[in-house]
């Protein structure tokens, strides 16, 4: 089930590294060859947003305003070529987050090769926009000898009117042995930013986190924001449906939404990590943070049947809009994911 299909829009020009990027065509779906020939899947809102979706992996590894500014870190060392996932963008932790199980880190998900679904089941509030994508993985029988549970994991991937970028992840349990399964999950966002000294995370205070650098010990946040000195890798627990990264420098706010997604990782290497990374470049941590909505703590259950979706939204607005409270009555756009969200 892991063959490539195609989006709208058809087939674009072939391409080698960075300049594979820009498809010929235009519109608000277009299907074209990335990097080493792999196909993406490009996004454009009417007003100049765009985002790209590479196949392998189900990867967001481009969002750009509506002035072209990449919002989005990927290395210049990003190894696009099977089976290395790709370092940077939005790469997806499914089943698995981590090392928080007997697979690889982060599970299988980021390592294969989707399919765009044409016709998906219905969302519960339809996209009105024209800019997304759906995507699919099922299992292999590769998948099944290393962990052995059928399901149908769904992915839309769009952009909204505002140029905010939406990622909806439905995973259905399709065991036909009426046995239920358990995963951890985590969009690994990595956020581009001006420097990792100028750039504060508000909305985690006096939350409770573990801390992955003190083998996983639990403790409580102290500070009124986190601020980045030194290698920092910790997932907060519990946490608030919306977080801001403020990037002083440029006077940016990030603004994260989501919903099933309890939990929150929050990451930089720093320069002793990053050198020892092969694919990452010796002084890129500076230039990026991995806010990770997320759900570990305690795994997501399903019985045969039953469907988990987990929301992701990302704004990017002036700093000077954000003032300690973004729209606090604003919740996701689509806000129909409830609370256990679970069906």
């Amino acid at each position: 089930m892991s063959s490539s299909a195609s989006a709208a829009g058809g087939a674009g020009e072939e391409g080698g590294a960075a300049a594979a990027a820009q498809p010929q065509q235009e519109g608000p779906v277009v299907t074209c060859k990335g990097v080493n020939g792999l196909e993406k899947v490009v996004l454009r809102e009417v007003r100049g947003s765009s985002a790209e979706v590479y196949l392998y992996g189900g990867h967001v590894t481009s969002w750009k305003d509506e002035h072209g500014e990449e919002l989005l870190f990927v290395s210049n060392k990003a190894i696009f070529k099977p089976p290395k996932a790709i370092r940077g963008g939005i790469p997806i932790c499914f089943p698995q987050f981590s090392n928080f199980g007997n697979l690889d880190p982060h599970g299988f998900a980021r390592n294969r090769t989707w399919s765009v679904e044409n016709d998906p089941p219905p969302f519960p509030v339809p996209t009105s926009n024209k800019a997304y994508v759906d995507l699919i993985l099922t299992h292999t029988e590769e998948d099944l000898k290393i962990w052995p549970h059928s399901y149908e994991f769904r992915l839309r991937v769009a952009l909204g009117p505002g140029g905010d970028l939406m990622l909806t992840s439905r995973i259905r349990n399709t065991n036909a042995d009426g046995k239920p399964f358990s995963f951890t999950f985590a969009y690994h966002t990595y956020f581009s930013i001006s420097d990792i000294s100028e750039v504060r995370v508000e909305g985690l205070e006096t939350l409770d986190y573990l801390d992955n650098l003190q083998e996983r010990n639990r403790y409580t946040e102290q500070g009124d924001a986190i601020v980045f000195e030194s290698e920092l890798d910790r997932i907060y627990l519990g946490t608030p449906s919306k977080i801001a990264i403020i990037d002083h420098e440029k006077k940016r706010t990030f603004v994260v939404r989501k919903g099933g997604l309890p939990d929150a990782v929050v990451w930089n290497p720093w320069d002793k990590k990053a050198k020892a990374m092969s694919d990452f470049g010796d002084d890129e941590y500076k230039r990026m943070v991995c806010v990770e909505a997320a759900a570990i703590e305690k795994p997501i259950t399903l019985k045969p049947g039953e469907e988990w979706t987990g929301k992701l939204e990302l704004s990017a607005v002036p700093s000077s809009y954000y003032s300690g409270q973004l729209d606090p009555d604003r919740v996701l756009q689509d806000s129909s994911v409830p609370e256990d969200s679970i069906s």
